[in-house]
C-alpha cells in the first residue's frame, strides 16, 4: 500500500508539469493562412472598385502565437479612379491580442494601399497608407483609421487630404450552430479639406448582408454570402473620369475560402 501511495503522488507531482508541456507542445509558434475568393463586385468603403463587375481576391496571412501578424491581399481592379491600374495590392502588419483571458481584444497595426503599373502622365496616385486601432469583443469590432497620404489621391480642394479617418464598426454574428453568420457595417469617412456640394467626399457607408459556411463533406469550410451596400453620398465627388456614379447602392454575391 505504501508503494502504490508513493507511486500516487510522484504521478500526481508530474502531471501537470507534463501537461502543460504537451500543452505548449501541441501550440505552434505561428500559422500561415491563405484565402480566395470570387465577388460579383468588389465594393471598398461603400464605393465600387471594379465598376461593377465581378471581382477576383485572395491573400496570404503570417500569425505569431505572440499576437504579431504581417498579410499581403490583393484584388483585380477598374476604376478611373486608380489611373491605369488593375491591381490592388495590401500590405499590412500588427499586433492583435485579447485583454487577459476575457473576449475582449486589441488590433494595432498599419496597412499600404498599392495600385502598381504605370500611371497616367501628370496625374495622382492613389497609393494610400494608413495607421488603425481597433477594439472589440467576440463578434463586434470597432476600428479607426487614420491616413498619412493623400487619401486615395483625392484633393477636393486641390490642398492635400493627409489626415483623412475612417471609423469602422461591424459585426458578424454567428447564429448557433447553423453556419449561418448575420453581417452589418457602419462606416463614417472624413475628408481632410474637404469640399461642399458636389465636391464634398466626406460620407457615410453601411451594408447588411449573411453567409454560410459548409460544415462537412467535400466543400467544407466554403464561405457563401451576399449582402447589400449603400452610402449617403450624391456621387458627385465620386463620379469617374468615364462619368459613372462609383457610390450607386448594389448588392453582392460571394463565394471565399480560407486555407
Amino acid at each position: 500500500m505504501k508503494k502504490v501511495l508513493i507511486a500516487a503522488a510522484v504521478a500526481a507531482a508530474c502531471s501537470t508539469p507534463f501537461a502543460a508541456l504537451a500543452q505548449a507542445a501541441a501550440e505552434p509558434e505561428y500559422t500561415i493562412s491563405g484565402n480566395a475568393g470570387l465577388f460579383s463586385d468588389y465594393r471598398f468603403r461603400g464605393f465600387t472598385q471594379t465598376d461593377y463587375n465581378p471581382a477576383l481576391q485572395g491573400g496570404i496571412d503570417f500569425a505569431h502565437k505572440s499576437g504579431f501578424y504581417l498579410g499581403n491581399w490583393n484584388s483585380n481592379v477598374n476604376s478611373s479612379v486608380f489611373n491605369g491600374a488593375s491591381l490592388e495590392m495590401d500590405f499590412y502588419g500588427g499586433y492583435k491580442a485579447n485583454f487577459g483571458d476575457s473576449d475582449f481584444f486589441y488590433d494595432l497595426g498599419t496597412i499600404y494601399y498599392y495600385y502598381p503599373g504605370k500611371k497616367y502622365e501628370g496625374v495622382y496616385s492613389a497609393d494610400t497608407w494608413e495607421l488603425y486601432a481597433g477594439v472589440g469583443w467576440k463578434w463586434a469590432s470597432a476600428k479607426f483609421s487614420y491616413n498619412l497620404k493623400d487619401y486615395f489621391g483625392a484633393r477636393p480642394l486641390g490642398e492635400k487630404t493627409d489626415g483623412t479617418w475612417y471609423v469602422d464598426l461591424s459585426a458578424a454574428y454567428p447564429v448557433g450552430d447553423t453556419g449561418v453568420t448575420l453581417i452589418a457595417h457602419y462606416g463614417i469617412v472624413d475628408v481632410k479639406n474637404d469640399g461642399s456640394g458636389p465636391l464634398k467626399a466626406s460620407y457615410q457607408d453601411w451594408k447588411l448582408g449573411a453567409s454560410y459556411t459548409v460544415p462537412e463533406g467535400v466543400f467544407k469550410g466554403l464561405e457563401i454570402g451576399a449582402y447589400y451596400s449603400d452610402t449617403n453620398s450624391d456621387g458627385g465627388f465620386y463620379t469617374d473620369l468615364t462619368g459613372k456614379d462609383t457610390a450607386k447602392a448594389t448588392g453582392v454575391v460571394y463565394v471565399k475560402k480560407t486555407f
